[in-house]
């Protein structure tokens, strides 16, 4: 169960909100969502200096086998500004090759292309599902695996992915 392990968290600031959800999701016995948080390795505090706070980002990244990227309508410009977290965030995702899920917090199940970061969103092997906890913890079993044996294929695939409704109903969704 590739939830199970460590799992980064990636999201612009503003969408804090989305990520404490995600934490009570875990923390709720009647609601089935479980995943190792990359970000409980280490805490950086928000009066850290930029490049203890970067640092503290390699470590978590490091240690993270697969990404739960939250998508909202920020994304995409904080990406892609250099001075911000998310920037720096999403850069060292694509060096280090790890898979990506996009959660999106609009509830979209679709791939929202105008909202992703640049440089994950058209050669970058991805999955864009809504923000809920099955789709999610779907996604990171099933599309995660799906990305290790597509490191290998002979054509493998690239761009960004979504699951058919159909998914989203044999999940009760």
């Amino acid at each position: 169960m590739a939830y199970r392990n460590k799992t980064y968290i990636a999201f612009d600031g503003e969408d804090l909100y989305a990520y404490r959800m995600m934490q009570a999701w875990r923390e709720n016995e009647h609601i089935e969502f479980d995943f190792y948080d990359a970000h409980d390795l280490n805490t950086a505090l928000d009066s850290s200096q930029p490049e203890t706070i970067i640092a503290r980002l390699r470590e978590r990244l490091a240690n993270a086998k697969q990404v739960i990227l939250l998508v909202s309508n920020t994304t995409r410009s904080k990406a892609a500004d250099e001075d911000t977290f998310l920037y720096y965030e999403v850069e060292a995702i694509r060096r280090r090759g790890l898979p990506v899920v996009f959660a999106n917090l609009n509830g979209s199940r679709k791939v929202q292309s105008s909202k992703l970061p640049e440089s994950l969103a058209s050669d970058y092997y991805t999955m864009s599902v809504s923000w809920q906890p099955k789709i999610i913890m779907y996604a990171l079993d099933d599309y995660v695996a799906k990305f290790q044996k597509n490191l290998t294929a002979v054509d493998p695939k690239t761009g960004p992915y979504y699951y058919l409704d159909s998914v989203y109903e044999d999940l009760g969704l």
